[in-house]
């Protein structure tokens, strides 16, 4: 009859206990280890998402606070015709100048399209590079987009697009109504605007990126997506996102032809 292997631990030859109960028992604290390391990595995981998703509802509010103080001067913001007309709008509060880079810009901000029962649910997306009107003073800039037309709006949509060169873009005017009606103005797919303490104007963004952020898409809707994903689809907005999209539905509620 076969004998279990003993394991001495060093006293007398009666203290000993049996090879397979001491790997066992190394057994159960290596599973005890990694059960409490895959526990602690899930708390950490939970944490970090918590986090992006903080920062990202804070985003969204910003847009809105942006978007409110700029059209509550009538007189030095966006002509409401052209946000009546407009097919989607962006807004990027707090583009930082340098950034990572010296003399990079970038952004992060909201994309947000026009569909029959009104405006969609906002997709995440980075701005990045083009002259954001930093000579006006400070180090922060917001910006604001709309685009005009079905065929920017399209451009918007891919994986990334350079302003000015996959879409014609030109600086918005500023004012209640639009009165120079210049060809930049009317071929232009997209219009944008930059605030800089305080001053608001239309300045162009030729040369800058736009992609789309699925890192912060992911935060928002639970896993990593498109703007076409997102703006096209049915998809319902999130809290953080109700009040820049009443203020478009407040600004803008019917698109005209």
């Amino acid at each position: 009859m076969l004998q279990p292997m003993l394991y001495s631990t060093g006293g007398d030859r009666h203290d000993t206990i049996p090879l397979v109960d001491c790997l066992g028992g190394n057994m159960k604290k290596r599973t005890l280890a990694t059960a409490l390391t895959l526990a602690m990595c899930t708390v950490l995981t939970m944490a970090n998402e918590q986090e992006d998703r903080k920062k990202v509802d804070e985003r969204l509010q910003s847009s809105a606070e942006v978007l409110r103080e700029v059209m509550a001067a009538p007189d030095k913001g966006i002509p409401s015709d052209l946000l009546k007309k407009a097919h989607c709008a962006v807004v990027v509060p707090g583009v930082k100048k340098g950034a990572f880079l010296v003399g990079a810009q970038y952004g992060k901000g909201f994309v947000t399209c026009r569909k029959k029962a009104g405006w969609s649910a906002p997709a995440s997306v980075r701005v990045e590079g083009g002259s954001f009107g930093f000579q006006i003073g400070g180090e922060e800039v917001d910006v604001i987009m709309l685009v005009m037309n079905a065929r920017g709006a399209e451009k918007l949509m891919t994986s990334k697009f350079t302003l000015g060169g996959d879409a014609s873009v030109a600086a918005g005017p500023v004012g209640r109504t639009t009165t120079a009606q210049t060809d930049a103005l009317m071929n232009a797919e997209i219009l944008t605007w930059s605030r800089s303490r305080g001053v608001f104007a239309g300045i162009s963004l030729a040369g800058a990126t736009l992609r789309p952020d699925e890192d912060d898409n992911a935060a928002l809707y639970g896993k990593k997506l498109g703007s076409k994903d997102i703006v096209y689809s049915n998809r319902t907005a999130p809290a953080a996102a109700r009040p820049l999209l009443a203020l478009l539905h407040k600004y803008s509620p019917v698109e005209l032809s």
